[in-house]
């Protein structure tokens, strides 16, 4: 089984977004993706055998971001469910990259800095709205959790599995969210790190919208925690397809390292247990990964297939105004 390429054609957003996309999902003949920079997605239409047609989609507009107004959200899984657009943030602090060129002197101070990024800590649900172009998340109408003591930060800082990586940076196997699915009433995170001796976590979080003086806000109800055995990678992303949750895995760490996508069965349709065995798990497809580049990032179930996206793609898929992605055959 081998892949086809699928165009987004990105026009003027190519030499930003297209470099660097996290998360995608799909409401009919809309695509929602999310660059790895800014506070804002992109929404394409359906155009032809790809997708066109761009538009900056701010989704400071939707809801009330964390952190100061700029900052970058590092918005990294989409799903779409019930007319609702849910976005997820990274949640995870940062370390200075030390650039090409660096004086080797310079080199332990740089590594030494890590910031807390409260404006990663987003997680929200933002009502879709018809319009000319295809549906948009309404003006003012999206839910939040808080991002301190009453929302996921808070609720993991004494938790034994992971508290202990919430001050560690993603890219140093710290904690890190990559990719988000909604199955009935639990909204399932999926970390890229940490992993746990080989085992890869899930967050399944309840929650409930309530309105206070503030506005409305997500209020978080409970979370569990799903360990999977994916052979020592961290999810890069969630998507449904029917009853079950398909899992893109890969490296936790800055690494080329394998990357494929996974099946759980059942998982969609029934509460998940505290741990998944290997053997419970199917291979949908080995996807090819490049040399410090091509690294898949994000997927979506689409009618005609899955969609997988890749972060610092290779030369052959970027042009001036052209991402190419990756159609595998249906899941199911």
């Amino acid at each position: 089984m081998s892949p086809t390429t699928v165009p987004l054609h990105l026009g003027t957003h190519a030499p930003t977004a297209g470099v660097d996309l996290s998360g995608v999902a799909a409401a009919g003949d809309t695509l929602f993706v999310a660059p790895d920079e800014g506070s804002s997605l992109l929404a394409l239409r359906r155009d032809g055998q790809g997708w066109g047609s761009p538009e900056e989609v701010p989704l400071g507009e939707a809801v009330d971001l964390p952190g100061k107004p700029g900052e970058e959200v590092d918005a990294e899984g989409l799903d779409v469910v019930d007319g609702c657009l849910w976005v997820v943030g990274s949640h995870s602090p940062r370390r200075k990259r030390v650039k090409p060129g660096t004086n080797p002197a310079d080199v332990p101070a740089r590594l030494a800095r890590t910031s807390a990024e409260k404006s990663r800590r987003l997680l929200a649900r933002l009502p879709l709205q018809d319009g000319p172009d295809g549906p948009r998340p309404a003006p003012g109408a999206g839910a939040r959790l808080p991002s301190g003591r009453r929302g996921l930060w808070g609720a993991l800082a004494d938790d034994e599995h992971l508290g202990p990586f919430l001050g560690i940076p993603g890219k140093d196997n710290g904690f890190d969210v990559e990719g988000i699915a909604v199955l009935g009433k639990r909204v399932v995170l999926g970390l890229r790190g940490p992993v746990l001796r080989g085992w890869a976590v899930l967050l399944g979080l309840v929650v409930h919208v309530e309105g206070g003086v503030d506005g409305t806000e997500l209020v978080l109800d409970g979370i569990d925690k799903v360990f999977l055995d994916l052979d020592g990678l961290g999810v890069r992303d969630l998507a449904r397809a029917g009853d079950d949750l398909l899992v893109l895995a890969g490296p936790t760490m800055v690494l080329d390292g394998p990357a494929r996508v996974l099946r759980v069965p059942g998982a969609a349709a029934a509460p998940l247990p505290p741990a998944i065995p290997r053997e419970e798990i199917e291979t949908v497809a080995e996807l090819t990964v490049g040399v410090g580049c091509d690294r898949p990032e994000g997927l979506a179930v689409l009618p005609e297939g899955l969609l997988v996206l890749h972060d610092t793609p290779a030369a052959h898929r970027l042009d001036d105004e052209t991402l190419l992605g990756d159609l595998w055959p249906p899941a199911m």
